[in-house]
């Protein structure tokens, strides 16, 4: 396996249909127009249609893209986004689950979830059911999770108070959510083994300079441009592990990809190793078990 790998080993996308969610800046957008370039029918699911038209733009007159309404934070909007998405493309080779937020106040979804746990969990988790009918009987697809090296700082799958009722700290919501992303990942992949054509696989950016940081407490806004060029890469590196876990022929369901620095902050892109919670298949199976019956969406493989 490649140790230098970069966005020149992604091969030809000619043929493939990737649906990508928060597509229209940061990761997302960086993930779209390389596998635009080569040559795959893109889809920008974004929460703003005007801004995904934007990035649409951005992509140029050449590339095979199209914008698909779709708010994580509504399971309405998701439902709605599916459906669209499955009367419009025959097949999806590659669903990339990308959109989050990142330390926000307290603040809830539609259907009342905490933001973080319902957005970059709860959303993802519902629109990959509705759309996997689309992605089983393509042979090679895959299901691509962004999960976050915050899935170790002060995280935990807290089932007595998975929505922050009882209090809130936006720190430990945030990994919360995204040891779910990964608790999810594995999950799908157990579930889809036997059926030989779709993989679940996992991956993280690193700490990369990009919008997510908005939220962030004031003094980490302060202290992040001092300390960022020790420590953080550029949205563009960041979203290679996201593309290797994608397209590369010999990654393997299961698998979670990061950069290979120290601490996974910044690096090329490597198979890498998440906390040993996260591993946890019980709890793996107890929070599938509740993210389906939050969402009210079956999937068709069990």
């Amino acid at each position: 396996m490649s140790e230098n790998w970069t966005e020149r080993d992604v091969p030809s996308q000619r043929g493939r249909v990737a649906v990508i969610t928060g597509a229209n800046t940061g990761l997302g957008f960086d993930t779209a127009k390389v596998l635009a370039e080569r040559g795959a029918t893109v889809v920008l699911a974004v929460r703003d249609v005007e801004k995904g038209k934007q990035a649409a733009a951005r992509l140029g007159a050449a590339a095979d893209v199209t914008v698909q309404q779709l708010d994580l934070a509504s399971l309405e909007s998701v439902r709605a986004a599916a459906a669209d998405l499955r009367a419009s493309l025959p097949k999806i080779d590659l669903l990339i689950n990308n959109a989050g937020v990142m330390y926000p106040p307290k603040q809830t979804t539609r259907e009342g979830f905490e933001l973080q746990f319902g957005t970059n969990h709860l959303g993802h988790f519902a629109l990959t059911g509705l759309l996997l009918d689309q992605l089983l009987p393509v042979e090679g697809s895959r299901v691509v999770t962004v999960a976050s090296i915050a899935h170790r700082i002060r995280a935990g799958i807290h089932f007595d108070d998975l929505q922050w009722e009882n209090s809130y700290d936006r720190v430990a919501a945030y990994g919360q959510a995204k040891l779910a992303n990964l608790m999810f990942a594995y999950e799908l992949q157990r579930r889809l083994a036997s059926h030989g054509t779709t993989a679940s696989i996992a991956a993280h950016p690193g700490v990369a300079r990009t919008e997510l940081m908005r939220n962030s407490p004031a003094v980490a806004r302060v202290l992040f441009p001092v300390v960022a060029p020790l420590f953080t890469q550029s949205s563009e590196r960041g979203a290679l592990p996201i593309l290797r876990a994608a397209t590369d022929p010999a990654a393997l369901g299961g698998q979670y990809y990061g950069p290979a620095g120290p601490g996974g902050y910044r690096g090329r892109p490597q198979v890498v190793a998440s906390s040993a919670q996260s591993y946890d298949a019980a709890v793996q199976r107890r929070l599938w078990t509740v993210s389906e019956e939050l969402t009210g969406v079956k999937f068709p493989v069990g």
